[in-house]
């Protein structure tokens, strides 16, 4: 996808009135990063392709009917991380997200492999002592250690829940070594199969979240029929109207202090992932800028 001539690369294509750091509630901070990739690797591509393809959308909420980009939001140019190793890329993202923090905005970093959000949370969690995570994944990423490294994109969850309470909804692809641990562990991990048994998983979710929520979204939580741009797609998966009608409870019935979007890995000759993915961003920047009362 190309951006048309004279837009600006940034987060919708937003010009400086209301993307500058000064003027802006909400920060994008890209992260392109994919160094333990496993399966299908370009997961480092993924900002870029986000970023491009919202320059392409309409900036008025039709759910909303509010044009949520009025609240400013600031492109970070991508952080510098594609050829460090895991220990030190986390380390680059918490320096990134310090600032944010410090200044009060809300934070969408935007990946890049799911390894990034360990930086993030414990970055917020000096911020917010009692915070919660809510994971959408198709995957536990609860391994205690993958190919050498205990900072892979498939022990993510696993090292987040040594930091804070943490809630998994989606979850249907896991090793045996995963599932011990999830059953002898305080996690809550709400199944794929669960969601379409139960008509009130999301009154689940939110019963285990705390006050103050991250939400860490896998893209491929989505069924691999609308999203098949991630490096392992797996059969099932949520919906859009079932991801939206979450993340809308979510932010009436909690804080959300910042969010990831991860693991989108661009289709040549696709754009509608891309395109999908900065909706889904889009969306729940206007969610907690509703919450906040900043539109």
């Amino acid at each position: 996808m190309n951006v048309a001539e004279g837009t600006p690369l940034n987060f919708g294509g937003i010009e400086p009135e209301f993307s500058e750091w000064d003027r802006s509630k909400i920060t994008v901070v890209p992260v392109p990063y994919d160094l333990t990739t496993t399966y299908v690797s370009g997961t480092r591509n993924g900002p870029r392709a986000i970023i491009e393809a919202s320059t392409n959308m309409e900036l008025y909420d039709e759910e909303l009917k509010k044009e949520t980009y009025r609240v400013g939001i600031y492109t970070r140019e991508p952080l510098a991380v594609t050829e460090k190793k895991p220990k030190e890329m986390l380390r680059v993202v918490s320096e990134a997200v310090s600032q944010g923090v410090s200044s009060g905005k809300f934070q969408v970093v935007v990946g890049g492999e799911h390894s990034i959000s360990l930086g993030v949370v414990r970055e917020l969690v000096k911020r917010y002592p009692r915070l919660s995570v809510l994971h959408l994944d198709a995957h536990a990423d609860l391994r205690e250690s993958y190919q050498g490294t205990p900072y892979s994109h498939a022990c993510a969850a696993r090292r987040i829940s040594e930091c804070c309470t943490i809630v998994q909804v989606g979850v249907r692809s896991m090793s045996k070594e995963e599932a011990d641990f999830l059953a002898s562990s305080k996690i809550v991990s709400i199944s794929d199969y669960e969601i379409k048994q139960n008509a009130q998983w999301a009154e689940k979710v939110i019963d285990h979240l705390t006050d103050e929520v991250y939400l860490t979204f896998d893209l491929d939580v989505l069924n691999p029929a609308i999203m098949p741009a991630v490096g392992t797609p797996e059969p099932g998966g949520l919906s859009w109207y079932e991801t939206i009608g979450l993340l809308r409870l979510v932010s009436q019935r909690k804080k959300m202090v910042s969010c990831d979007v991860v693991e989108l890995c661009p289709l040549s000759g696709n754009v509608a992932p891309d395109f999908m993915a900065a909706k889904l961003m889009y969306r729940i920047m206007g969610y907690v800028a509703e919450r906040e009362g900043w539109i």
